[in-house]
């Protein structure tokens, strides 16, 4: 599955423990990354700083559904269901 133009989901609603440019603690879930752009559109595609769990992140119909709304509630499912318990 190719990504759909203008969804940005997997910017917004997953959690991402590590260090992203500007946003040293990475960023909790429902928080929209500093590099996601107006387009909806990484700023680090292709650069050397993006982070590797967004490097290796391939869009699935499992996981970003049909539209942009379905792809937040099943990116969050996916967060919650996948939550280590401390």
């Amino acid at each position: 599955m190719d990504c759909r133009p203008g969804c940005g989901a997997c910017c917004v609603a997953p959690s991402i423990s590590s260090p992203i440019p500007g946003m040293p603690n990475g960023k909790p879930a429902g928080e929209r990354c500093l590099h996601l752009s107006v387009e909806q559109l990484c700023g680090l595609f292709g650069k050397a700083e993006r982070p590797a769990v967004c490097s290796s992140f391939k869009a699935e119909p499992d996981v970003c559904g049909a539209s942009l709304e379905e792809a937040i509630r099943l990116i969050g499912w996916w967060e919650e269901a996948t939550k280590v318990a401390c």
